[in-house]
């Protein structure tokens, strides 16, 4: 296999230099496996992500959605849906392994998968034990693409029934921009203020944006 071969053909250029010389629509292409009549794999490949709105939207697309691409069958679609979770699926138990977090990083790597390619902002509730263990991750609400509406009650009812000793509330920014809001600042202080009340700190809230995240701990000076 001569380079200039390699370099044309990504199935070749992956099994040469490896998947991260490959580009995205040429990753899609050689899951779809084939093209149409005409049309290359790489041209369908493209077209989907097109249609779709990009390897994030692909990623949480359902087989439903994939189909309406010309040339993308029920088959392909669903070998792509199942590529993708595959994917989802290694990320949630690589960060589900660590039995304890103790930063604000380890929130982030155990909670990113979740809101992958997201176009809705959601708010998740990681409880603790007194031994930083996690308990459980609970999503509070959905809202949409610039805010999601959280009221304390549902924060903290499901942390009580729970028996959590603390508890790091994250939410996420589809615009992939991790800045915290003047609302999510005065979300924070309700949050802090009802859990000294009912004895469940709120350690942290982050705010998340793809592989970038904003610890609110941190942004507003207090510790983790």
């Amino acid at each position: 296999m001569t380079a200039d071969v390699a370099a044309d053909r990504p199935r070749e250029r992956l099994w040469d230099r490896g998947p991260g010389q490959v580009l995205d629509h040429e990753l899609v292409a050689l899951v779809l496996g084939t093209g149409t009549r005409g049309r290359p794999a790489t041209g369908v490949a493209a077209t989907l992500l097109h249609d779709v709105g990009g390897l994030a939207a692909l990623s949480r697309a359902l087989p439903p959605e994939l189909v309406r691409t010309a040339g993308v069958g029920a088959a392909r679609a669903a070998r792509l849906a199942a590529a993708f979770e595959l994917g989802r699926r290694v990320l949630d138990r690589a960060a589900a392994s660590p039995p304890t977090i103790s930063s604000a990083r380890d929130v982030h790597a155990r909670v990113r998968a979740r809101f992958a390619g997201l176009l809705q902002e959601v708010f998740v509730a990681v409880a603790v034990d007194a031994r930083s263990g996690v308990l459980a991750e609970l999503e509070i609400a959905r809202g949409q693409l610039t805010g999601v509406e959280v009221h304390p009650r549902e924060v903290f009812r499901p942390l009580i029934r729970l028996g959590a000793a603390a508890v790091v509330v994250v939410h996420n920014h589809p615009s992939g921009d991790p800045t915290p809001s003047p609302e999510d600042v005065l979300l924070t202080r309700r949050l802090r203020e009802v859990g000294e009340l009912v004895g469940i700190p709120v350690l942290d809230h982050l705010v998340v944006a793809g592989p970038r995240y904003q610890s609110l701990a941190e942004w507003l000076g207090t510790d983790f």
